[in-house]
């Protein structure tokens, strides 16, 4: 389930904000041309206190390994980028709202390098409903996952999201919810936009960022309430067929949450399994301050 944007007031853009309609970019920016940025995509929740962000800072840290690996070195320094990141959520007023962080080349010359363009740094924020309704129908992708020895699947990057794009449309012009990418070697990868676990005699399985999915902190954050659960869990390489005969599976991320997985490839799962109910109320919890043992992980917003 994909909607359009839902416009707010203003836009973080370049250390200022500036009303939604006036945020834009040349069209000659590189990043337009070449897929040359770098982004996260994060939430803000209601909690008891407020609204605050999920994850902040683990989010921008990632970003900042996204850009290291494209030899980038970010324009603004992470506790700047916090602080425009509240800013932006409290100037919109938002009780929860998800954040869009983008870093890409822009405007100033052409050509494949054009190493002299600038990097644009913009915070957008909007609020959008989970992006995957529970019972997800995923199909298995004719395209595979991105090669970690062809781009680096390991950053964030902009470009890359074509291999996801490609997967999603087939999925859905096929009357699925979502796709799920194999690796050149046939393992499970990731979704178009999210981490996937299995659950086999009571363990959590997630494939591993060495078969091309990146390093989610949705998933960290499902291993860490899993643990907390007496839920083991573990990395691995995982088949196709590994799929079809779990005791449950589900998709997790900052823009899905967390989603069961109600058939793959037409094969029905059932229902959403118990350990997954467990991890949906966990992170729940976790995410609207409800369990202060994860208090930690939200940054609160101050309301103008």
């Amino acid at each position: 389930m994909e909607a359009g944007v839902n416009e707010a007031g203003s836009i973080w853009l370049d250390g200022a904000l500036v009303p939604w309609g006036e945020a834009k970019v040349h069209v000659l920016s590189h990043g337009l041309h070449y897929g040359t940025g770098v982004l996260e995509g994060t939430r803000a929740y209601a909690t008891p206190s407020g609204p605050a962000v999920f994850r902040l800072d683990d989010h921008l840290e990632r970003l900042e390994r996204s850009a290291a690996i494209l030899g980038w070195r970010l324009p603004y320094t992470l506790d700047e980028l916090r602080a425009a990141t509240l800013e932006t959520v409290a100037a919109n007023g938002h009780a929860a709202c998800y954040i869009r962080h983008l870093v890409h080349r822009g405007y100033g010359e052409m050509g494949i390098a054009a190493r002299d363009c600038p990097l644009v740094v913009s915070i957008a924020t909007w609020e959008w409903a989970p992006l995957l309704d529970d019972g997800v129908r995923l199909m298995t992708s004719s395209w595979r996952r991105n090669d970690h020895t062809v781009v680096p699947t390991a950053a964030k990057a902009t470009g890359p999201y074509l291999n996801s794009v490609l997967a999603k449309s087939e999925a859905l012009d096929a009357g699925y919810d979502e796709a799920v990418l194999l690796n050149a070697a046939g393992y499970v990868a990731e979704c178009t936009g999210a981490n996937l676990f299995v659950v086999r005699d009571g363990r959590l399985l997630t494939p591993p960022s060495s078969a091309g999915a990146l390093e989610g902190i949705t998933q960290h954050t499902v291993e860490r309430l899993a643990a907390d659960l007496g839920v083991p869990s573990a990395r691995q390489d995982l088949l196709r067929s590994d799929l079809y005969t779990a005791e449950e599976v589900f998709v997790c991320g900052t823009g899905a949450e967390i989603a069961h997985v109600r058939s793959v490839d037409g094969r029905e799962l059932g229902g959403p399994g118990p350990v997954t109910g467990k991890l949906k109320d966990a992170y729940a919890a976790a995410v609207h301050g409800g369990d202060t043992r994860y208090l930690p992980w939200l940054t609160p917003v101050r309301v103008r």
